[in-house]
């Protein structure tokens, strides 16, 4: 079990993150975005299993801004209210508040400097801004919605980005998907999967539509690339 601790942004506003340690440190660090949900039980678990793996991860807070403290359950409750606050993102800003993030794992005694970024659906589209807007060492988004809106900036991709698609996904459609591999897929520093058989939420494990074999293939595969590019 991580614990909570406290980040502070460019704009002097603070926010909450999941910090889970490993056992050895210094370590990697790791941040690990959420969906649309934010910063649940179910994502605190994923931060718990990396940090398993020996990463220094951080799972932070992402509608701070919007309403602190928000974590939605997997419910129509939840679903109501998550796409609430996701409809009240400021994507740019949150982006920049990565940075900052970004900025304070790499500084913690415990980090060994490099860090990675990690996110699921919402997560996995800002991961992919990570990697292009910030200087990180290793990416690896599931399943992450409206990358394709932003291929005008994948020239500045500063690290290897690993992208995991389902292979029957409303959120994540076909064209989307078909418009990353043409702008992206033939570059030697991206490996994008598509996994047959899957939904949107295919890594949820614990709940629908989890899909146990093909997200312990897409688990070793971020293992991985995150000990080419961390380790």
């Amino acid at each position: 079990m991580g614990t909570e601790i406290e980040i502070t942004a460019a704009d002097g506003q603070t926010f909450a993150a999941y910090l889970a340690l490993p056992k050895i440190v210094p370590a990697p660090g790791l941040i690990v975005l959420p969906e649309v949900f934010n910063t649940n039980d179910h994502i605190r678990a994923v931060a718990d299993g990396y940090a398993d793996e020996g990463y220094l991860v951080v799972a932070p807070d992402v509608y701070f801004r919007q309403e602190t403290g928000a974590y939605m359950q997997y419910t129509d409750e939840g679903r109501t209210k998550a796409q609430l606050l996701r409809s009240q993102l400021d994507t740019d800003q949150y982006t920049r508040d990565l940075g900052d993030i970004i900025t304070t794992l790499r500084g913690r005694d415990d980090c060994t400097g490099k860090v990675g970024v990690m996110g699921f659906c919402l997560g996995g589209k800002f991961t992919y801004l990570s990697s292009v807007r910030h200087p990180i060492d290793a990416a690896v988004s599931y399943y992450g919605v409206q990358i394709d809106e932003h291929l005008d900036e994948a020239d500045a991709l500063s690290c290897s980005l690993l992208l995991h698609f389902a292979e029957t996904d409303p959120h994540v459609p076909e064209a989307t998907v078909t418009a990353v591999k043409a702008r992206m897929g033939g570059w030697g520093d991206v490996a994008i999967h598509i996994y047959p058989g899957t939904e949107h939420g295919f890594n949820r494990f614990g709940y629908e539509p989890y899909n146990e074999g093909q997200a312990n293939i897409a688990r070793e595969r971020t293992l991985a690339h995150l000990a080419a590019h961390l380790r």
